[in-house]
């Protein structure tokens, strides 16, 4: 399948069967975010990998409305930042989060995006807190997002090309 292929056939997805990931395509997935382009090629970001369903329960709560699909995800990898490394962790990051978000599709694994900078957990706490408090993850790293993974039930539809906001593009000016 070429890039534009995986792109278009990229979806979220928030309902999982349960079953487990084969370990060797979450590796995949890992050295996607780890191949990742960053400013100066800094590579700010760590990985927290989270399997243990009794965790996965407890991120299930990291955000307000936004994060349930972990309570039945296989896996989860949360994307921090080392903030000391570079000012432009949050682009490093969001590269990253793509890359692998692009990966598990490509793989056959479903997958969601969860933003978690700047965000508000169940308990009123911001996101970042609340995961830190679980994963001790040190000050002077920053959240940027988890990733949910798991095998799905039925892969939504591709988007499709003829419908892509072309107008967005400009050409020489806007």
């Amino acid at each position: 399948m070429d890039l534009l292929k995986i792109m278009e056939n990229r979806r979220s997805v928030r309902n999982y069967t349960g079953e487990t990931i084969p370990e060797e395509k979450i590796d995949k997935i890992l050295k996607a975010g780890l191949l990742s382009a960053s400013g100066r090629s800094k590579k700010p970001w760590e990985f927290i990998v989270v399997k243990n369903k009794d965790t996965l329960l407890k991120l299930s709560k990291c955000r307000v409305g936004s994060a349930k699909m972990l309570e039945g995800a296989n896996c989860a990898i949360v994307v921090i930042a080392d903030t000391d490394l570079t000012d432009v962790w949050i682009e490093d990051c969001s590269i990253a989060m793509a890359n692998m978000h692009l990966m598990a599709d490509s793989l056959g694994i479903g997958s969601c995006w969860i933003q978690g900078r700047l965000r508000e957990a169940e308990s009123g706490e911001s996101t970042e807190s609340y995961l830190r408090g679980i994963l001790k993850f040190p000050d002077n790293y920053k959240l940027e997002a988890i990733l949910s993974l798991g095998l799905t039930y039925n892969h939504p539809n591709p988007h499709k090309s003829d419908e892509l906001p072309f107008k967005k593009i400009h050409k020489e000016i806007f």
